[in-house]
């Protein structure tokens, strides 16, 4: 099977295809809040996802990352304000620290072409 890269660079990309199933890289959101980070985030999500020829609808799994899990309630309002009600993937939610002291949330996600 062939493998497909999106937006390529030195250190990662921010999608790889290998069949049909597309890996994005984790996602980060700029903004002051968990939520202005969420919107940001899951807009670059929704981009890569086209871009490899998906969308919200075929995720098949999202991990999510917090640095602060008090951030939780917030982070799900605007998560269940994002996805696709009739497509909800498998989702987990942990608290980490992320790649700068800025960040706030972290999307990984896995979907279906």
């Amino acid at each position: 099977m062939s493998i497909k890269r999106i937006d390529a660079g030195a250190r990662m990309s921010g999608a790889v295809i290998h069949g049909n199933t597309v890996y994005l890289a984790g996602q980060v959101g700029e903004g002051a809040t968990v939520t202005d980070q969420c919107k940001d985030a899951l807009g670059e999500v929704d981009r890569l996802l086209a871009a490899a020829g998906s969308d919200k609808s075929k995720i098949l799994q999202t991990l999510i990352y917090l640095s602060d899990i008090s951030d939780f309630a917030e982070m799900n309002a605007a998560w269940e304000a994002w996805v696709d009600p009739a497509n909800t993937p498998a989702r987990a939610t942990s608290e980490a620290k992320l790649a700068a002291p800025k960040y706030k949330v972290e999307f990984i996600v896995t979907a279906a072409i």
